[in-house]
């Protein structure tokens, strides 16, 4: 099996020199360059071809995630281990967003470390696991935004009229159940309709249940 081909990236020399040591002593990974600043990283990478580059997230000249977004753009098949001697939220989503296929602290150990780079460099995934659970709750609290926002153009009476919508009742059941006119039931209907942008009632009542409107009356 070829080995990994990895680019280092750091301003710190020493730290270059202790991850080269620490790589250079595992027989699967090869290191074949190293860098200082992020243009040095993104031109040796142009000139390298590696297959992970592991870059610390704070450089001279230029952040790392810059660079790493620069590196996605142009050689979307190079996986990149952003490195970080800080557990940042906003450092973090940063990084996943600029397309880094994975995240870990400075403290990690060396075998970790290992295993990261051999996982990053099956094109899989990898978090930190100081990290991990930041990435879940701001998953979660933006799916409650999305949820959210699906009812953001309804009244309270409308999310009311939705809810019973979506349990099959009549416009006649709701208006006696809501102490409504049939007409004004059927108002609020076609209303609820055009504001979720759905065709039909059967329509409305899965809108609602795939984003949880109980949750919002």
């Amino acid at each position: 099996m070829a080995r990994k081909r990895i680019l280092l990236v750091d301003d710190h020399e020493v730290v270059r020199m202790g991850l080269r040591a620490l790589l250079d002593k595992h027989p699967g990974l090869e290191v074949v360059a190293e860098a200082a600043t992020a243009r040095e990283a993104i031109e040796k990478t142009r000139a390298y071809k590696p297959d992970v580059v592991v870059m610390d997230i704070r450089l001279k000249g230029g952040s790392g995630i810059e660079a790493c977004q620069e590196i996605k753009n142009s050689y979307p098949e190079i996986n990149v281990i952003m490195l970080t001697s800080y557990a940042e939220d906003e450092m973090l989503f940063s990084a996943i967003r600029a397309g880094a296929s994975g995240y870990v602290l400075k403290q990690i150990g060396g075998d970790d470390l290992i295993r990261a780079i051999e996982t990053v460099g099956r094109g899989e995934a990898l978090l930190d696991p100081a990290v991990t659970q930041r990435v879940f709750q701001e998953v979660r609290k933006a799916a409650r935004e999305e949820e959210a926002s699906a009812f953001a153009e309804l009244t309270q009476q409308e999310m009311h009229v939705l809810q019973l919508v979506s349990e099959g009742r009549t416009n006649r059941q709701i208006a006696e159940m809501l102490f409504l006119g049939e007409g004004t039931v059927r108002n609020y209907v076609s209303s609820i309709l055009s504001k979720l942008n759905v065709r039909n009632r059967a329509e409305a009542a899965a809108y609602s249940v795939e984003y949880n409107l109980k949750n919002y009356l």
